[in-house]
């Protein structure tokens, strides 16, 4: 197809667009035309004496009053033609029939056709059936009003063809318009859906940045508040644990800004790739124990099992629970109590308990609600359940509270 074949259709499509827009808005305007083209073109003719009398088929030569009464009677019902078809096609074919049963063929009569087409096209299916009678009615008078010049059976055949033509041609352009109208459809839905995809992808991403963040920083604030408070009383009496103090909040401090550039990296918009560091594995709850210890509570960490070759997601899931384990034992059990840190992987299991001893009977300290039910528990439970895994935590019965999840091992997770 050359470029030329492809412009003049495109103009063509512009067009039909144009058209059909101008059409929904005001639909009365293509209606009257169609009217008043029919009239210039089949009853302008009759009016004018314009005959043919030795051809196979005689048009009737009527006063012009008639005439023209006859020929409103078959074209004007055409106005109606879309918004009530079914009204507008019974009285075409009354008047055809009545016409037909006179004596009478007029030129006009080519609104039986129209009409016939406008039924099917805009009509409802299930009605159709009702415009079956009057279309085989239609045929007696009208082979009756021929028999003098055609055969019958070629009547038949005439009339047959022009109302299956009509038929046939209106299921087209309507079974057309509904693949069209399905088409438009889908791609809306396919839009919506996108849409869709989009938005929970970037609530997903939210709340992956948002459960980093809450670890990173629920976790830091915690060990620098404790080793504040432990720092402000040693000043006096220790200074070098002061100093101590002073350095490991730096250092927590350092790390935590370091953890929380590269997270929010991710969310910015830029050509150069963010610099990121490994993520936290199992290797590393070593350091962050030290660095618990060395905010007051005493640590007993204990691993059985191929912890080294787990899965890196697996790791890092293991290691934010634990992290958010240790941070909530610190921030509601105090400084001053005891934690056992358990991790065993077997039969492609990875389990992990956290338990400490509780608050010192005089810390006025308490769970929150005493349930523990926060923010930092549910990231924990939506990471286990990343890898097929639970979280359940509550209180024990000798005192303080225990953290256990149980997660699966294997490589890719869940």
């Amino acid at each position: 197809m050359s470029s030329g074949d492809v412009r003049g259709d495109t103009a063509l499509i512009r067009v039909g667009q144009a058209v059909r827009r101008f059409d929904v808005r005001r639909p009365w305007v293509l209606d009257t035309g169609l009217v008043v083209l029919l009239f210039l073109n089949f009853c302008l003719p009759d009016l004018g004496g314009v005959r043919h009398g030795d051809g196979p088929v005689a048009f009737s030569d009527l006063p012009a009053g008639e005439m023209v009464a006859l020929q409103l009677a078959l074209l004007v019902p055409l106005w109606w033609r879309r918004r009530a078809p079914m009204v507008a096609f019974h009285v075409v074919m009354l008047v055809f029939v009545a016409q037909c049963a006179a004596g009478v063929l007029l030129r006009a009569d080519a609104a039986v056709a129209i009409a016939l087409y406008s039924l099917v096209r805009y009509g409802r299916f299930d009605r159709l059936v009702w415009a079956v009678p009057v279309v085989l009615v239609s045929f007696v008078p009208a082979t009756w009003r021929l028999a003098d010049r055609m055969g019958v059976s070629d009547i038949l055949f005439f009339l047959a063809s022009v109302y299956t033509a009509a038929g046939a041609l209106a299921i087209a352009v309507r079974l057309r318009q509904a693949y069209v109208v399905a088409l438009r459809e889908r791609a809306d839905r396919l839009e919506v859906e996108r849409e869709q995809r989009d938005r929970l992808a970037t609530a997903t991403e939210r709340t992956r940045v948002a459960r980093e963040m809450h670890d990173i920083v629920g976790h830091s604030l915690s060990v620098i508040v404790s080793l504040a408070d432990a720092g402000a009383y040693a000043v006096d009496s220790a200074p070098e644990r002061s100093r101590e103090a002073l350095k490991l909040i730096g250092d927590t401090g350092r790390k935590s800004l370091a953890e929380l550039r590269r997270t929010v990296g991710v969310l910015r918009d830029s050509e150069d790739e963010p610099e990121l560091s490994p993520q936290p594995g199992i290797g590393d709850l070593d350091a962050l124990c030290e660095r618990m210890r060395a905010a007051g509570p005493g640590i007993e960490y204990r691993t059985s099992g191929d912890l080294a070759g787990l899965d890196q997601g697996v790791q890092v899931a293991a290691y934010r629970i634990v992290q958010e384990s240790l941070t909530n034992t610190l921030k509601y059990a105090g400084p001053r109590t005891t934690v056992r840190l358990q991790l065993v992987a077997e039969q492609g299991r990875l389990r992990i308990e956290v338990r400490d001893s509780g608050p010192p009977p005089d810390d006025p300290r308490r769970r929150d609600g005493g349930t523990g039910e926060g923010h930092g528990l549910a990231g924990m439970r939506e990471r286990a359940a990343i890898y097929g895994g639970t979280v359940s935590a509550g209180p024990m019965p000798g005192g303080g509270w225990s953290v256990t999840a149980d997660l699966r091992a294997e490589e890719g997770g869940a």
